[in-house]
C-alpha cells in the first residue's frame, strides 16, 4: 500500500544552529545544512508526506516509544549545550495515524512499542535540527521514535526498523522517509578542550574507524557492518549506542541489504565527534536476515499491556 521512499543517516549537530547566528561560528556548518536541504529536496521530489526520525536524543529506559502528537510547536533550548541551541523556535504537523500503525505492527512482530498521541512530550533536537532545515514550511508531517535506548538489544532495534517498514508498506496509504539521526563516533572533547576540537575528531583511532565504516557502506558490505555493529557502537562511542543505525539497517533488510551509500555531506568533525549525511537507497528486501525478537522472548517476560 504505502512506500518507504528514502532512508538516510543524518547529522544533527547543534553547531548547525550556531552557524546561522552572527559571530565567529557563522557559516561554518553550511555544508551540513546544505546536506539537509538536499535530502529534504529529494523527499519532496519523491512525494514523501511523513518523515520518521530515529532520534538519538530521546532517552528511554524501557520499551520503544513513538511521539506522534498531531502538532508540534514551541521554543527549544538544549539541556546539554544551552550555549549552542537556545530559544530555537519550531513548528510542524505530526501524524497520529501513522504512529499508531507503526506501534501496532511493531508489537505484532514481538517488539514492544508505545505510541503517544495525546502527549505534551516535545521532540528532542535529533528531530528538531533536521526539521529546521528540511521542513521550514511545514510541508512534511513528522513522527519521532526513541533511539537513545539505555536497556535495549540492538537486534530488537533492527527488528523494530523492519516492523516500521512493514507498517508503511503493508498498511499505510502514503509515502514515508526514515532518518537515523545520530553521529558515527560520538566521543566528545574533554571538558576545557571543546573549542580546540570544534572541527576535529577526538582521536586518530576513532577517525580511522569511522572512515573505514564509511568505506564499508560505500561498498555495500552490510553483512560485515551488521556483524561489527555491536562492537563499533561500544568502541566507537556510538551515539545512542547506535540504535538509530540498527533501526535504519533493519528497515532496509539488515545484512540482506544490497544498496550502496551515497555521501551527501562528507564526513566531518564536530566537538570531537564524527558526523555525516548519507542516503541509503531503498531496495527490495525479503526480511530473511532480520533478527528474531529478544526482549519479548526473555524468561519471565510479561507484556507491557498487562502492567500499565
Amino acid at each position: 500500500m504505502g512506500k518507504l521512499a528514502l532512508a538516510a543517516k543524518i547529522t544533527h549537530v547543534p553547531s548547525m544552529y550556531l552557524s546561522e547566528l552572527p559571530g565567529p561560528r557563522q557559516g561554518t556548518r553550511q555544508d551540513a545544512i546544505d546536506g539537509h536541504l538536499e535530502i529534504g529536496r529529494r523527499c519532496r521530489e519523491l512525494g514523501v508526506d511523513t518523515i520518521v526520525v530515529f532520534d538519538t536524543h530521546w532517552l528511554v529506559n524501557a520499551n520503544y516509544h513513538i511521539n506522534c502528537s498531531p502538532h508540534f510547536k514551541g521554543l527549544y533550548t538544549s539541556n546539554e549545550l544551552p550555549h549552542f541551541i537556545a530559544n530555537m523556535g519550531y513548528e510542524f504537523p505530526g501524524n497520529p495515524a501513522l504512529g499508531a500503525l507503526l506501534a501496532k505492527t511493531a508489537n505484532t512482530m514481538g517488539v514492544e512499542t508505545l505510541a503517544h498521541e495525546r502527549t505534551t512530550l516535545a521532540p528532542e533536537y535529533g528531530t528538531l535540527v533536521p526539521m529546521r532545515y528540511m521542513n521550514t514550511d511545514q510541508h512534511f508531517k513528522v513522527v519521532s521514535v526513541s533511539a537513545l535506548c539505555q536497556a535495549h538489544y540492538l537486534n530488537d532495534s533492527a527488528r523494530l526498523g523492519w516492523a516500521l517498514r512493514r507498517a508503511v508498506e503493508d498498511h499505510y496509504d502514503g509515502t514515508v522517509a526514515f532518518f537515523a539521526s545520530g553521529s558515527l563516533s560520538h566521543r566528545f572533547a574533554q571538558n576545557g578542550l571543546a573549542p580546540e576540537f570544534a572541527f576535529k575528531i577526538w582521536s586518530p583511532f576513532l577517525e580511522a574507524l569511522d572512515h573505514e565504516v564509511v568505506e564499508i557502506w560505500k561498498r555495500g558490505d552490510w553483512k560485515t557492518f551488521c556483524g561489527m555493529l555491536p562492537e563499533y557502537a561500544a568502541k566507537g562511542h556510538g551515539e545512542g549506542f547506535m540504535h538509530d543505525t540498527a533501526m535504519l539497517l533493519g528497515a532496509l533488510g539488515w545484512s540482506e541489504y544490497d544498496g550502496r551509500a551515497e555521501i551527501v555531506t562528507p564526513y566531518f568533525g564536530a566537538s570531537g565527534t564524527g558526523q555525516i549525511n548519507v542516503v541509503l537507497p531503498v531496495t527490495p528486501a525479503a526480511g530473511t536476515a532480520i533478527p528474531k525478537p529478544v526482549a519479548s522472548s526473555a524468561e519471565g517476560y510479561t507484556s507491557v499491556a498487562t502492567r500499565l
